[in-house]
């Protein structure tokens, strides 16, 4: 404006009026230097490029009116004047003048118009002030009156509404209406805040805010029964009252709180009913303790019974939740294709943004209600000590847990690995005490057991004491009745009705002598050999498979306590009938070297050989002495040193195959138990069941070794060989009496044999592992015979070759064990006779498995015969340098 002032000023114009009053002045205005911009305004005007001339105008035109522009002009020419620059930059001038000129030419004329329609405005207004009278506003005064009137008189009626909704607002509470309530009290309350102006609303207003809290208040209330008690009508009534306040997601957040209220409400009400009931008093110190410590009051008569309410009252709970679920779920759709018909934008959203609320509060929920779950009943079951209990009552609590579990695995696909924490330790705690007392209760029976055979089914087996009750385990035992007292006309045939099996015909001794006394079973059927103490084994075992399946957590510690009872029976049938220091001086390898290092182990990790605790012994050692059971001793009822029984032979079968037996049972689990076994843990099965469980059937050959170490008088044998004279000069016919002495021997053990078998039965295995032993002991002590032979000619040495053959020849009719074991072992000892020296010193070296007596005393009845006395020098430091290592 102060530009366009200035340009005025210099043109000769007046500056544009500064009020109505001035108009006049603009009425005289004349524009002046029309005819000489007439040829610039005729030029095409583009507005963008006259902009762009004003702005090049400079800002000294604008400075002052006393600005004097020919002598600034004037100043600015050069020294040396061109004629077409000056006219080009005149032109310029002349241009920029035009422009300007231009846009004051136009705001004179607005400024012209706008005093025009002042002038008008003015004019109207007194004719307007003129035409009415003061009767006409009277008359639009009581008009106005009458409308106010009307207006009063519907806010008075809607007041004497609002005044009677107290009434009706009761009744829809007390009928649980509570979206009609608070939609009725939103309406009223919409209705105050119109007719606040009024003195009687304004109370009114602050007592529909109360009854709105109040609402909320009872709304709170009925939102808390949905945690116990689902009711789908009830929940749907107190969410669309939620909707109308506009509190959705507060009720979420309020519902999930009274959820864990609920939990804990719960558990504390059911523990405190039975430890009322139990305590039989009214005493209420009870109810002022903490869940944990009213956890610990729990007697274990009402333990069970607590735990299973306690479970079923969490979840009703989680039912109650689960159901809450399912509300939303099936309301959302239905919300969901509600709003994909409508048109408010807004609103959805808005509604889309609480759904996704609710349903992420309601997932995340799930854990967490779960996991309070799992923590109260954790509390519960550590609060007592359930070693204690009954193995059934354990179970019970065991497999409660276990459905507990699955609920939650279905209820938010949990682990529940709290659970799993907590029942881990109790089981443990509660396995290692019914474990140490089942193991000294094997032991008990052990010492107890008289090795009689106890009968049982033929087919019978470990799965026939597997989950079974008692009724049905007694009809495992009894195949057949005791027939001690029955004729023996009566024994010739018999059916067994309870099996079905085929007739099993009596064996006369003929049939019996045919048979060549192998297998010592035939007046009973092959039912398995075994006695009391091994199915109370095999039950054990039974129960072990039933903790283990129903706690899966602990199946390594099961398994391994499970492993537990077959090492201390498998060590105490080696204990009672197997352990002999001689043994393993013979150098027959009895025992292998595995089954050692099983003993070994046993003896080490479970037998406790101390007579007395040590008092200066560490915690660490007390502990582990807790862990191991003392060495069982053998009843004194078991008697193993006569020798018409066989030095016990009956009881070393029952105790050995039983032993067989059990194993037998436990080879049938293994794939049962590598199912449930951890991962790592699983070279511990394989362990136990290739270096233990696979050598029972290995303690056959140092248990009968003792048998028929003794079964036979070999020292008797020794005598007569001894009394033989061997360096006779001719050839004998008739072999010496000490083979039918050693014959007869044999005659009489089998004699008892069959005495023997008539009590049990002697498997196969059995009698073959006797006669070998047997043999075996007899062929070694011909050549211990041969060995003490100071002087021997060659048909003395023709003489052992004839005295051995009659003595296999016999034998061989008593037996059918082929081929005669160490019959290699005579045989070489007696050719070796015949060898030259360098023959029998590559011999020698070659024989290692005759002593060193033996070899000695071939060498020294050689002397003389083929032998020198330097050849013999040298075939004795051959011997010498063989025995020097055995040292």
């Amino acid at each position: 404006m102060q530009r366009i002032k200035s340009l005025m000023t210099r043109q000769g114009l007046k500056s544009p009026p500064e009020s109505l009053s001035d108009v006049g002045a603009i009425e005289s205005l004349r524009v002046p230097g029309k005819e000489e911009f007439r040829e610039l305004r005729e030029q095409p005007s583009d507005p963008q490029a006259e902009q762009e001339l004003i702005n090049s105008i400079e800002q000294v035109y604008f400075s002052t009116d006393s600005f004097d522009i020919v002598k600034y002009e004037l100043e600015k020419l050069p020294p040396v004047l061109n004629l077409q620059e000056l006219e080009e930059y005149r032109d310029k001038l002349k241009q920029q003048q035009a422009a300007e000129l231009e846009r004051v030419t136009s705001l004179q004329t607005g400024l012209q118009l706008a005093a025009v329609i002042c002038t008008n405005g003015r004019r109207h207004l007194n004719i307007a002030k003129e035409g009415f009278t003061q009767a006409s506003l009277g008359l639009l005064a009581n008009q106005r009156k009458r409308q106010l009137l009307i207006g009063l008189l519907k806010s008075l009626r809607t007041i004497k509404t609002l005044q009677r909704t107290d009434v009706r607002l009761s009744e829809m509470l007390e009928e649980e209406d509570y979206p009609g309530a608070i939609q009725l009290c939103l309406e009223c309350q919409k209705a105050a805040s119109t007719f606040k102006h009024y003195s009687c609303i304004s109370e009114l207003n602050s007592k529909l805010q109360d009854t709105l809290e109040q609402i909320e208040e009872q709304l709170d209330v009925a939102l808390s029964k949905i945690c116990k008690n689902f009711d789908i009508n009830h929940y749907t009534k107190v969410q669309q009252a939620y909707r109308l306040l506009g509190k959705t997601q507060t009720a979420m957040d309020q519902l999930h709180m009274h959820f864990t209220q609920a939990i804990h409400n719960t558990v504390f009400q059911v523990v405190l009913g039975y430890v009322e009931l139990c305590a039989g008093n009214t005493d209420t110190k009870f109810q002022k303790l903490q869940y944990k410590d009213l956890c610990t009051h729990v007697t274990p008569d009402s333990y069970i019974p607590c735990l299973a309410d306690l479970c079923k009252a969490l979840w009703e709970v989680m039912l109650s939740y689960y159901r809450t679920m399912e509300w939303h779920e099936k309301h959302d759709s239905e919300d969901t294709t509600s709003a994909s018909e409508g048109s408010n934008m807004v609103g959805t959203e808005e509604t889309n943004f609480d759904r996704g609320y609710i349903k992420k509060k309601l997932e995340h929920g799930l854990t967490r209600i779960w996991q309070d779950v799992q923590l109260k009943v954790k509390t519960y079951l550590l609060g007592t000590d359930l070693s204690i209990f009954k193995y059934d009552d354990f179970i019970f609590v065991l497999d409660i847990i276990s459905r507990l579990m699955q609920v939650g695995e279905e209820f938010c696909g949990s682990k529940s690995e709290v659970l799993q924490e907590s029942i881990r330790k109790q089981s443990v705690n509660y396995f290692k005490n019914y474990h140490r007392t089942r193991l000294d209760e094997l032991r008990m029976f052990l010492e107890n057991e008289t090795w009689e055979l106890c009968p049982v089914k033929s087919n019978f087996s470990i799965l026939q004491l597997h989950y079974e009750s008692d009724e049905q385990e007694k009809s495992a035992y009894q195949e057949y009745d005791s027939d001690s007292d029955v004729p023996e006309e009566l024994k010739q045939d018999y059916v067994d009705e309870q099996t079905g099996d085929a007739p099993v015909k009596s064996v006369s001794r003929e049939t019996l002598k045919s048979r060549k006394k192998s297998d010592y079973s035939l007046n009973k059927v092959n039912a398995p050999i075994l006695t009391n103490t091994t199915l109370n084994v095999i039950r054990l075992v039974g129960k072990y498979m039933q903790m283990m399946n129903i706690l899966k957590p602990i199946a390594f510690d099961v398994i391994h306590f499970m492993s537990q009872l077959f090492d201390y029976y498998l060590y105490a049938i080696y204990t009672f009938f197997g352990r002999n220091d001689s043994l393993e001086s013979t150098g027959l390898g009895l025992s292998s070297s595995r089954l050692r290092t099983t003993l070994n182990r046993i003896q080490e990790s479970l037998i406790d050989l101390e007579v007395s605790a040590d008092p200066t012994a560490t915690l660490t050692a007390a502990e582990e002495r807790k862990e191991k059971v003392p060495s069982p001793h053998l009843s004194h009822l078991v008697v193993l040193t006569f020798g018409d029984t066989l030095y016990g032979l009956a009881e070393r079968v029952v105790a050995t195959e039983s032993l067989v037996f059990l194993a037998e049972q436990f080879e049938f689990l293994q794939p049962h138990l590598d199912a449930v076994m951890p991962a790592v843990k699983k070279p511990f099965l394989q362990q136990f069941y290739s270096q233990t469980v696979s050598t029972a059937s290995e303690l056959r050959k140092p248990i009968y070794w003792i048998v028929a170490g003794k079964a036979i008088d070999y020292e008797q044998m020794l005598l007569l060989m001894a009394n033989v004279k061997w360096d006779v000069k001719e050839i004998m016919s008739q072999h010496n009496i000490y083979v039918d002495a050693l014959l007869k021997e044999f005659e009489q053990f089998n004699t008892r044999l069959n005495e023997v078998s008539k009590r049990v039965r002697i498997p196969l295995p059995v009698s073959n592992i006797l006669w070998e032993h047997c043999i075996r002991l007899a062929n070694r002590t011909i050549v211990e015979g041969y060995a003490n032979v100071k002087k021997c000619s060659n048909e003395g040495r023709a003489l052992m070759q004839l005295d051995f053959q009659q003595f296999l020849m016999k034998l061989e009719k008593l037996t059918d064990i082929r081929p005669i074991p160490d019959k290699e072992f005579v045989e070489t000892y007696i050719k070796a006779y015949y060898l030259t020296e360098n023959d029998m010193e590559r011999w020698i070296k070659e024989h290692r498995e005759y002593s060193t007596k033996q070899l000695t005393n071939l060498v020294n009845v050689c002397l003389g015969s083929h032998i020198n006395k330097k050849a013999r020098q040298k075939l004795l430091s051959a011997i010498d340098d063989i025995d020097r290592p055995k040292r």
